[in-house]
């Protein structure tokens, strides 16, 4: 079953699914977390852990790598922080060794050699060297976090390629699939059309594109 879930996900895009959510009303784009490569692409299940700020009572950026299981997605919260990382050298190569699906971060990274390297996806809002240690401390872990404005609970599903990065809601995720394949067949038809020397005003109507996203009631 999960493998034919990630199979049909994988098969679309970031914005065949955008657009699905839109009608459906699901809140699913993450702003601002971009593919540190724009040949990145993830589909998985999220792992989630949020960070926050230490105290004078410190605290640690966690040793929790070791306890996921292949395919899934390191969902991490930083709360958009972009003066300190939370994810480099050590992180990418134990990740990639253990077949994780990628990392996505609503903050930064460092060390990105080693993910292009290693072909290991990263999405996050950019990259600087400055260390989290000593910085911020875990909060919470496999809880509900925000990725770029969007909620993200333990099991949702993300799909990230070079437009950016979704999350779908485990449990509306056969729905978002079914509308999410409709809108990508009808844009393959447009695409069609055109090729056969439609002109693209004709195509798009034929096909209703303008309300492909656009919601039922």
């Amino acid at each position: 079953m999960q493998t034919s879930i990630h199979k049909r996900l994988k098969a679309l895009s970031c914005t065949d699914l955008s657009d699905a959510m839109d009608r459906l009303k699901i809140i699913c784009q993450c702003t601002d977390i971009k593919p540190l490569d724009r040949t990145f692409n993830l589909t998985g299940k999220a792992w989630t852990l949020r960070y926050g700020p230490i105290g004078l009572d410190g605290g640690s950026v966690g040793d929790y790598i070791d306890d996921l299981e292949e395919g899934q997605v390191v969902v991490i919260d930083n709360q958009a922080r972009l003066d300190t990382t939370v994810w480099g050298d050590l992180l990418t190569s134990t990740a990639a060794r253990k077949k994780l699906a990628g990392t996505v971060i609503d903050g930064i990274c460092r060390d990105v050699d080693r993910a292009l390297e290693l072909n290991y996806p990263i999405f996050s809002r950019g990259n600087w060297m400055r260390t989290g240690k000593d910085r911020v401390r875990v909060e919470a872990i496999q809880e509900p976090v925000t990725l770029g404005g969007v909620r993200v609970q333990p099991d949702d599903w993300l799909r990230g390629d070079g437009d950016g990065l979704v999350v779908i809601p485990a449990r509306q995720l056969t729905q978002v699939l079914t509308v999410a394949e409709e809108i990508h067949q009808a844009e393959e038809q447009i695409r069609a059309a055109i090729d056969a020397g439609i002109p693209l005003r004709k195509a798009r109507a034929d096909f209703g594109y303008h309300a492909l996203q656009t919601p039922r009631n």
